[in-house]
């Protein structure tokens, strides 16, 4: 798979809109417990939009995304969305005939109500209060959210990684009101090793002394180091071995041959190494934790670890006797955080229940990453789709 490289004309300046939702009598009600009177959505929209309303792509982003998919905002002068290359004239998502809608999810950071928004009832950030959320929580918000801005059908839902689990439970719950749906990178579930890497992850996050069990929005100190060292664990999962041997092999850090003693000595003590992957680890996990909250990652994170279709429905099968979308599933060599494995099995109980499903299984050393870095053959997919 060869990687994009952004060329391609882009949609502008995008607008991020934040509305309050008009909820049911009683508020939101979660699935496993707890209400919310009040939730906000922050979204963002772009492409041609018709009177209709008809021609409506909406993107699932994936765990720690947010709404800004395409463009600028209106400070930047270069694209900063996170999936630029897909989305655009003449891209895999064409914004010329489509126009494209993405939201942030419930329990995010980014706009959307979260564990860092203001509790109506008490003036201070949810934190510790804030309800546990499901897969099914965040497809029923965003409907919500879709049905208030006069959008009562999708031309196609589409999403990878923990976006693609959006777009199964779309399928499952709503297939009528949506055309077309676009799995990729994803499965019904997580395997025992992926599940392995969010559980220390979340336990780094709540070992952190500053964690305070999620009440530290008041405090100077955050569980920043707790954080941090979730998001390097993660970061590992999305990057396939063979990238990395060629990004980092055990080459070491220039400085490592002139440092000055005294900062070797630290590194010793810590027992830091001059590797080039920690210190791509480091950079990481340092990024990280100024643009997303520590809560945020922990209830999205169990909500991801948590969705197991099979579990709900008894089979895959059952599940999926009732969808009429066309769908795509789409699987990348190298990811072995969502294996080629499982979307075959989305695939095969598609087919034994007579749906209309297509397949393709793309060639990407880079990892489960390349749905969004090495794009250049998945656009055409998609866009052929």
């Amino acid at each position: 798979m060869l990687k994009d490289t952004h060329t391609e004309p882009t949609v502008g300046v995008v607008e991020p809109h934040t509305v309050k939702l008009n909820l049911p009598p009683g508020g939101f009600r979660f699935e496993k417990g707890g209400v919310l009177t009040e939730i906000e959505v922050t979204y963002e929209r772009c492409g041609a939009i018709r009177p209709e309303n008809d021609n409506v792509v909406f993107i699932c982003h994936a765990l720690t995304g947010d709404a800004h998919v395409v463009g600028m905002r209106p400070d930047e002068t270069e694209p900063t969305g996170w999936w630029e290359g897909m989305i655009g004239p003449g891209k895999g998502i064409d914004t010329d005939h489509y126009q494209v809608v993405c939201a942030n999810i419930l329990g995010g950071c980014k706009g959307t109500t979260g564990p860092s928004s203001i509790n109506p009832a008490t003036g201070k950030p949810y934190g510790s209060s804030f309800p546990k959320i499901t897969v099914g929580d965040i497809v029923e918000v965003h409907r919500l959210f879709l049905r208030q801005i006069g959008i009562t059908r999708l031309a196609a839902v589409m999403g990878g990684s923990f976006g693609g689990m959006q777009v199964l439970e779309w399928l499952i719950r709503y297939s009528g009101e949506l055309d077309k749906a676009l799995v990729i990178a994803s499965a019904a579930n997580l395997n025992s090793q992926a599940l392995a890497f969010d559980i220390v992850g979340r336990h780094a996050i709540v070992g952190d002394p500053n964690w305070n069990t999620g009440d530290y929005y008041d405090r100077e100190n955050l569980p920043d180091k707790g954080l941090s060292s979730a998001r390097k664990l993660a970061h590992i999962t999305y990057l396939s071995q063979q990238l990395m041997d060629a990004k980092f092999g055990r080459e070491k850090r220039p400085e490592w041959l002139t440092a000055d003693p005294d900062f070797r000595n630290d590194i010793d003590r810590n027992f830091g190494t001059f590797f080039q992957v920690e210190s791509y680890l480091q950079y990481q996990g340092e990024k990280f934790i100024q643009r997303f909250d520590a809560n945020s990652y922990l209830h999205i994170t169990l909500a991801m670890d948590e969705y197991d279709i099979v579990e709900r429905h008894k089979t895959l099968d059952a599940a999926f006797a009732n969808i009429s979308s066309r769908v795509l599933v789409v699987s990348l060599s190298g990811d072995w955080l969502f294996m080629p494995e499982q979307s075959e099995e989305l695939v095969t109980a598609l087919l034994r229940q007579k749906k209309q499903v297509s397949y393709c299984h793309l060639d990407a050393d880079a990892g489960h990453d390349a749905f969004l870095t090495h794009i250049a053959d998945l656009k055409r997919v998609v866009k052929a789709f």
